[in-house]
């Protein structure tokens, strides 16, 4: 009982002192694993973000990775990511295009408490944004509860945060609950609602999740 406080605790303050920005976006995201044998496996991911219900690009997102199974709850991986981004000048309404190139490794862990499956996923990342390097960790922490033993429908939330190695040390954090459906034993989808809270505003997101294992 007392971690499963931590764990809820930890969920809810993102929701203390932040503002909000106007208008919800969307992220549309496929994440997909490939066993490749019993240690290894092949993650690719693709999110196309708008900063509207679609039609407004704010972020194309490719990652693809090498894991390696560490016992049967524990995963280690190296992985690249590419991302677009086409951010507004300003107020005006027009956007410039920023590329970046990204290495990371990431270790996910799983367990259960109960009927609770949690996820705890550590990221090290180092990225190539034009002509600058940062590098930034990112700790994410993930719950599913099912609606009952025999239901294929579950709960989903996680809260994510990010903190920079330079100034300023916070980056962003992501606080997400949403509703699941296992459609078969490979294949499951999401649709919940996220926000995002930076130093001093926050934005809304509306995400459609899919999950294929092959």
């Amino acid at each position: 009982m007392k971690k499963l406080i931590i764990i809820l605790v930890f969920l809810t303050i993102p929701f203390l002192g932040f503002g909000q920005e106007k208008g919800p976006g969307n992220w549309l995201v496929y994440i997909g694993s490939k066993q490749l044998n019993s240690k290894w496996n092949l993650h690719h991911e693709v999110q196309y973000r708008n900063y509207n219900a679609i039609g407004n690009l704010e972020q194309l997102l490719l990652r693809t990775g090498l894991g390696y199974a560490i016992g049967a709850k524990s995963n280690l991986l190296l992985g690249y990511g590419y991302i677009n981004s086409e951010n507004y000048t300003g107020n005006e309404d027009e956007k410039f295009t920023v590329e970046e190139h990204r290495i990371f490794q990431q270790f996910i862990t799983k367990h259960s408490i109960g009927k609770l499956s949690l996820q705890h996923r550590y990221r090290f990342e180092q990225r190539f944004v034009e002509d600058d390097f940062k590098m930034r960790f990112r700790y994410f922490l993930g719950i599913n509860i099912p609606f009952n033993k025999t239901s294929p429908y579950y709960f989903s939330a996680y809260n994510e945060i990010f903190l920079n190695t330079k100034s300023a040390v916070f980056d962003r954090d992501r606080l997400y609950g949403g509703i699941g459906y296992k459609i078969n034993d490979n294949m499951r989808i999401e649709i919940g609602y996220m926000n995002q809270f930076f130093e001093t505003t926050s934005r809304d997101q509306f995400n459609i999740m899919t999950f294929v294992t092959f």
